[in-house]
C-alpha cells in the first residue's frame, strides 16, 4: 500500500519525462565512463578487440558524440511531433514550430558540430546543407503521408493479435531494414533514406550496382575489375548532373548564386568518385 502511494505521481502522462529523465541521466554517466576509459588508453598500441570502446572517424574525420546526439535529437523530435502532437491543441503546434526554429539553426552549424571548427563558408561546411537537405526530405515525406518502415502495417498489428499476423509484420519490417542495410553498404544514402519511406526504391538499389569506394564495392569487386569498372563509368555517368546540381544549390544558399564552372565540377568529382581499396587482414591480437 505504501508502495503504491509512493509511485502514484508516475502516472501516464508522466511516464514519457520520466523515461526521458532517465535515459538521459544514465547516458551522461556511460558516456563519461566511456570517455574516460579512452583517454585513459590512449597510448595503449595493442589491437582494440571488439567490445571495447574506441573513437569513431571516418578518415581524417573524428566524429565526437555530439553529432550522434544532434542526429538523436532531430529524429526522435521529428517522431514526437509526427506522432503524438493534437494538431487540435494550439500548445503543442506552437511547441513544434519552436522545435522546428530551433532545428534549422541547429542544422545550418552542423558542419561545426562535426568538424569542431568553424568552417561556415569553407567546403567542409556543404556538410550542413547536406543536413538541411536530408531533415526537408524526411519531413516532408512524412507530411505527404508517407510511413518509414511502410511493411510494417499498424493497422495489422493493432487489430489481429495473432501470432501468425504480427510474425509477418516483423518479418517485413525486417526485410526492409536488412534491404536499407545493404543500400547504405552499397554508398546510397539517399535512395536508403527515401527507401525508408518507398520501399521499392530499397529493391531497386539492393540489386543495382554498388557505388565504386563503398564498402560493398571493396568487399566484392577489388577481385572483379570488371564489375568495378562497370561502377566507376556508371558513376561518373550518372554522378556529374547531381554534383552539378547540388553544386548550385549549395552557392545559392551560400549567398553566392552562381552555376559551378567544369573544373569544380570536376575537382567534386575527383573527391567523390574513387575505386575502394581492397580489405585489408586484420590484424592479430599481441
Amino acid at each position: 500500500m505504501h508502495a503504491s502511494i509512493q509511485l502514484d505521481f508516475i502516472t501516464r502522462e508522466r511516464l514519457p519525462l520520466l523515461c526521458c529523465l532517465l535515459a538521459f541521466i544514465l547516458t551522461f554517466f556511460v558516456t563519461r565512463m566511456i570517455v574516460r576509459y579512452i583517454r585513459g588508453h590512449a597510448d595503449d598500441d595493442a589491437p582494440r578487440k571488439w567490445w571495447q570502446p574506441r573513437n569513431i572517424g571516418h578518415g581524417t574525420t573524428h566524429i565526437h558524440h555530439a553529432v550522434i546526439g544532434v542526429i538523436l535529437v532531430m529524429v526522435s523530435g521529428i517522431t514526437m511531433v509526427t506522432l503524438a502532437v493534437n494538431g487540435g491543441v494550439a500548445e503543442f503546434t506552437v511547441a513544434a514550430t519552436f522545435f522546428g526554429v530551433g532545428a534549422a539553426l541547429v542544422l545550418d552549424e552542423f558542419a561545426l558540430i562535426l568538424h569542431l571548427s568553424d568552417v561556415y563558408w569553407a567546403e567542409d561546411g556543404r556538410t550542413s546543407v547536406d543536413a538541411v537537405f536530408a531533415a526537408v526530405a524526411v519531413a516532408g515525406l512524412l507530411v505527404l503521408g508517407f510511413n518509414p518502415l511502410s511493411f510494417f502495417d499498424i493497422g495489422i498489428w493493432r487489430d489481429d493479435h495473432s501470432l501468425v499476423a504480427r510474425a509477418s509484420v516483423i518479418a517485413m519490417a525486417v526485410l526492409t531494414l536488412l534491404l536499407a542495410v545493404i543500400v547504405l553498404l552499397k554508398g546510397k544514402v539517399w535512395t536508403g533514406l527515401v527507401g525508408m519511406f518507398i520501399t521499392p526504391l530499397l529493391v531497386v538499389g539492393a540489386l543495382r550496382l554498388s557505388r565504386p569506394h563503398a564498402p560493398w564495392a571493396r568487399w566484392r569487386y577489388t577481385s572483379r575489375p570488371r564489375k568495378m569498372h562497370r561502377a566507376l563509368v556508371r558513376e561518373h555517368r550518372w554522378r556529374r548532373p547531381v554534383v552539378q546540381a547540388k553544386l548550385w544549390l549549395q552557392h545559392v544558399i551560400a549567398g553566392e548564386p552562381r552555376f559551378p564552372d567544369d573544373s569544380e565540377v570536376d575537382r567534386q568529382l575527383e573527391s567523390e568518385i574513387h575505386a575502394a581499396a581492397p580489405p585489408t587482414p586484420d590484424r592479430k591480437a599481441a
